[in-house]
């Protein structure tokens, strides 16, 4: 399982799968695909690990299951959000300062990715397309989209170190 074309097919053949389980427990299409992206890239660094003592689409799904409990932690450490929907605060002038410059940071940092890594960034961030459309545009596969934007997002975190993919 450690060459491209078995982690494309192992993707395309379970995908599905552990985006549904995700979408039962979260009830929210975004967080389950990216937590979806997120249990292939994990699935990928810890093959070594796979058994074979479970059917694989099982495998995934613990993987997304151990994701999705890391998410509730964060979300429960983090309910600033709930409150601030709940009872939207209007930013200082202060805020928004802050604010602006810590999103002109965020464009500078996306900016020293490597180009086609930056170019997949900017067109799910501020292109709004899915990952099957940045394939099309990009010519590569919708996998390969995902890869190239999850391993950005690291990179913009400090937590990746190589280059794209």
């Amino acid at each position: 399982m450690k060459d491209k074309n078995n982690m494309d097919e192992m993707y395309r053949d379970y995908a599905q799968t552990v985006y549904k389980f995700l979408l039962s427990q979260s009830h929210d299409e975004d967080l389950a695909e990216e937590l979806t992206q997120e249990t292939f890239y994990q699935a990928v660094k810890s093959i070594k690990r796979y058994d074979g003592s479970c059917k694989l689409s099982v495998w995934l799904c613990q993987i997304a299951k151990h994701l999705w409990f890391q998410h509730l932690r964060r979300e429960k450490k983090h309910g600033e959000e709930l409150r601030e929907e709940l009872c939207p605060a209007v930013p200082s002038a202060e805020e928004n300062v802050l604010q602006r410059q810590e999103h002109l940071i965020l464009l500078q940092k996306i900016h020293t990715l490597p180009e086609t890594m930056r170019e997949v960034v900017y067109l799910r961030l501020f292109g709004d397309l899915s990952f099957q459309e940045i394939g099309t545009v990009l010519g590569k596969t919708e996998t390969w989209a995902r890869v190239t934007f999850y391993r950005g997002k690291e990179k913009l975190r400090g937590g990746v170190k190589d280059d794209e993919g």
